[in-house]
């Protein structure tokens, strides 16, 4: 027999339901991401649309003409007008001291006075071989005197002895003695006269030993060679000093009632320093006060490490407030060779290879100028050319901002700042 298994039935083939339900599900996904992705397009389009059309709102600003002095502000330090180091040009001892560190004197004033008798007497015994060959001139010319006596005594006896010979009452021999002895008279003149020469020109020479010698011992009372202050003092009363020789000096001494300050003006500003050119100096310790001065020179050579113009300017210091050897700013206000045009350093962009503006013109669309940067102050830039000034510009342009693209004006307060004080 056959078992209960055996005489069951296969079971039906599967229907076409369930893959019509499949393709319909694949249908519906494919059909919802088309869906998606054309949505996404349209909302594309629309951002699209909406930056072709927008318009930005940007801040602007006028660039301002710059045609008076360029305020150009450096650093640097105080020096003294004049400043003499004063050594001995005589040997001896230190006799008086009249000064101290920080003394202030006057032109001609005693500083010191040196004690040297070696000098004075030297002094005393070349006055006295003057005395001797003044004497001796005086005794060489009474031989003078006297030759020219015995030149005119022997004209007139060789002239009687002549006459005699002629007449014959004097042999020719006596005429000829006589006629010799005129001349040998003429030669003691010559000497005498000679002598009197060798005495003019010794008397000269011990004269100007005599002078030397005077001008060293005026050096025995050591003065101020101007007006100024005492800064070192190098010997006191009793010290030996010896003149010549090159060692420390006595003390030295600083002119103050003007001051000397240098600056060193970079190659690219040199043109307007000039002297006569106004300086303002101010001291960080002093705040609130200014000091006026002006530049009076220069090294006319640039140095060549490091490309700048070695300048002095003078600052008159009559109450003595400013001292030496302090640091100071100083402002010099340079003149501009020609006008420029001064802009916010944050409406220029470099772009392209170039430094750009954004520029609104009348119709209130954007374009971009291309400008030569003349001088960068940080907060604001000189421009060279590239636009005029009183052109509004725009403040922090878009990068994507493109030509022609119109845009809203922000004139508020920020877009009318003054640029002037940033570029001084």
């Amino acid at each position: 027999m056959e078992s209960r298994e055996e005489r069951r039935d296969p079971p039906p083939p599967p229907g076409m339901a369930p893959f019509v339900l499949l393709i319909l599900a694949a249908a519906g996904l494919i059909g919802w991401g088309a869906y998606g992705q054309w949505q996404r397009d349209v909302e594309a389009t629309r951002t699209l649309d909406k930056i072709r059309t927008l318009v930005p709102r940007v801040r602007t600003a006028l660039a301002e003409r710059a045609d008076g002095p360029l305020d150009l502000t450096l650093p640097g330090e105080t020096r003294p007008f004049l400043t003499a180091a004063i050594a001995a040009r005589a040997t001896g001892y230190i006799a008086e001291r009249r000064i101290d560190i920080g003394s202030r004197v006057k032109a001609g004033d005693l500083l010191f006075r040196i004690a040297a008798p070696d000098l004075d007497q030297q002094l005393t015994q070349a006055e006295a071989q003057l005395g001797q060959l003044k004497a001796q001139k005086l005794q060489a010319e009474a031989q003078v005197e006297q030759a020219k006596a015995n030149v005119t005594l022997a004209n007139l006896t060789n002239n009687r002895t002549t006459t005699l010979a002629d007449q014959g009452w004097a042999s020719r021999q006596n005429a000829d003695t006589s006629q010799a002895g005129v001349l040998s008279q003429a030669a003691t003149l010559a000497a005498a006269e000679a002598g009197v020469k060798v005495a003019a020109a010794n008397i000269k020479a011990q004269g100007a030993v005599v002078e030397r010698l005077k001008a060293l011992a005026a050096f025995e009372r050591v003065v101020a060679p101007f007006d100024g202050v005492v800064t070192t003092r190098n010997i006191d009363v009793g010290d030996l000093v010896k003149a010549d020789n090159g060692g420390t000096p006595l003390l030295t001494m600083d002119q103050d009632t003007t001051l000397r300050i240098a600056v060193n003006v970079p190659q690219n500003l040199t043109r307007g320093v000039a002297p006569g050119v106004e300086a303002t100096i101010r001291v960080p310790q002093l705040p609130g006060r200014t000091f006026t001065g002006s530049v009076e020179r220069s090294s006319v050579a640039l140095q060549a490490a490091s490309r700048t113009l070695t300048t002095e300017v003078d600052v008159p210091n009559p109450d003595g407030i400013l001292r030496a050897g302090i640091h100071a700013d100083v402002t010099i206000k340079l003149p501009r060779d020609k006008p420029g045009v001064i802009v916010p350093s944050e409406a220029a962009i470099f772009s392209k290879g170039e430094l750009r503006v954004a520029v609104v013109k009348d119709d209130g669309r954007a374009t971009w100028r291309t400008i030569r940067l003349r001088r960068d102050f940080g907060r604001a830039l000189e421009v060279e050319d590239g636009i005029d000034a009183q052109t509004r510009i725009i403040l922090g342009p878009p990068p994507d901002l493109r030509e022609d693209q119109p845009v809203e004006r922000d004139d508020g307060p920020a877009g009318h700042q003054p640029m002037r004080s940033a570029a001084r």
